[in-house]
C-alpha cells in the first residue's frame, strides 16, 4: 500500500507553507498528497442544523482554495483532500498513522500554533508510528537550494538511531543534498560508567575519539546504502539540542530522533525535539524510533 504525504490544513500561514512543502516532498518522492482539515465544535457553542452546514461550506471552500493552489502548482500531483469533524488530535494521530509523514506549521519561538496549539501537536507527535515535519511561514522553496544541507542529529546506538538516519539520507538522496550528521556529548560522572564502558574508552583513546567511533558505526551501513550523498561528520561537546541548533543555519532540513515519554500531565516528546521546534528556523522532522 502507498502512504501518501498528509498535510494538515487550518487557515493560518504557517499551514499554508506546509502544505507547499509537503506538496514538493510529495513530487520528489513520486507519492499522493492528502491535504486534510480537522474541526470540532466548542464545547460552549452549539450549532444548529443550518449553522453547522454553513461551517462545513466556510470550512471546505478554505480548505479546497489551497489545494487549488498546490495543484495549479504541481499539476502531476495525485492529489486528494479530506476535511474530518471530530477530535483534532484523534484525526491528526490517526492521519500521521496512515502516511509516510505527516506535515504541520509551527510558529517556533514560542508556543506552536494551529494544530499545534497547546497539548494537540505534543500529543500528535509523541504519539504518532510515523514522522511528523513541523514547518514555519516563511519557508520557500529556494531554502531547499543546493548547497543547504540535511542535518541529522545522532544518539545512542545505531539501531536506536536508525530511523533517524535513514530518513535523512532518503531526503537528501531525493534533494541531491549533502548530510550533517551531528553526536554531541558532555562528560557524566565517572560513576556513570560501568567497567565495560571504561574498557572501551580506555581502548577508544578518551571520550571525543570515542564519540566519533560511535557516529562513525551508526553511519556506515547508510553511507552504504547512499553513495552519492556527501557526508559530513560532526562531534561536539556540549548539549544535543544547542549544539543542533548552532548549525541549523545552513540546513534545508533538520531531522531528530524521538522516543515518546510519559508523565502525569501526558505524552511529552524529549527536551532535544522540544528545544529544535521551537527555534530552528529550518523545517524540524521528528522521527520515532522503531
Amino acid at each position: 500500500m502507498t502512504r501518501p504525504i498528509t498535510a494538515g490544513v487550518d487557515g493560518t500561514p504557517e499551514s499554508h507553507a506546509a502544505l507547499a512543502w509537503a506538496a514538493r516532498e510529495a513530487v520528489r518522492r513520486g507519492l499522493p498528497l492528502r491535504v486534510l482539515h480537522a474541526w470540532e465544535l466548542v464545547p460552549d457553542q452549539a450549532f444548529g442544523a443550518a449553522a453547522k452546514e454553513t461551517h462545513d461550506e466556510w470550512v471546505r471552500e478554505g480548505v479546497d482554495e489551497a489545494a487549488r493552489t498546490v495543484a495549479e502548482r504541481h499539476p502531476e500531483l495525485d492529489l486528494t483532500v479530506d476535511v474530518v469533524e471530530g477530535s483534532t488530535t484523534h484525526t491528526l494521530a490517526e492521519a500521521a498513522g496512515e502516511a509516510e509523514l505527516l506535515v504541520l506549521g509551527s510558529r517556533g519561538h514560542g508556543a506552536l500554533v494551529g494544530f499545534l496549539l497547546g497539548s494537540v501537536g505534543q500529543h500528535v507527535i509523541a504519539e504518532s508510528a510515523r514522522p511528523v515535519v513541523l514547518v514555519r511561514a516563511e519557508d520557500r522553496a529556494s531554502d531547499e537550494a543546493a548547497g543547504r544541507e540535511v542535518v541529522v542529529g545522532q544518539h545512542g546506538d545505531p539501531e536506536e538511531s536508525a530511523p533517524a538516519l535513514r530518513f535523512a539520507f532518503e531526503a537528501a538522496a531525493a534533494r541531491g543534498a549533502a548530510v550533517r550528521a551531528v553526536r554531541a556529548w558532555s562528560l557524566p560522572p565517572l560513576f556513570a560508567y560501568s567497567p565495560g564502558s571504561l574498557k572501551l574508552l580506555d581502548e577508544a583513546g578518551g571520550m571525543e575519539p570515542y564519540e566519533k567511533n560511535a557516529l562513525a558505526a551508526a553511519l556506515e551501513p547508510w553511507i552504504e546504502r547512499f553513495p552519492d550523498v556527501p557526508v559530513t561528520q560532526q562531534v561536539e561537546m556540549g548539549s544535543a539540542g544547542e549544539v543542533l541548533l548552532s548549525v541549523a543555519s545552513r540546513a534545508q532540513l533538520l531531522v531528530v530522533g524521538r522516543r515518546a515519554r510519559r508523565s502525569a500531565v501526558g505524552a511529552r516528546i524529549g527536551s532535544v525535539a522540544h528545544g529544535v521546534l521551537h527555534h530552528a528556523h529550518c523545517p524540524v522532522a521528528v522521527v520515532p524510533h522503531d
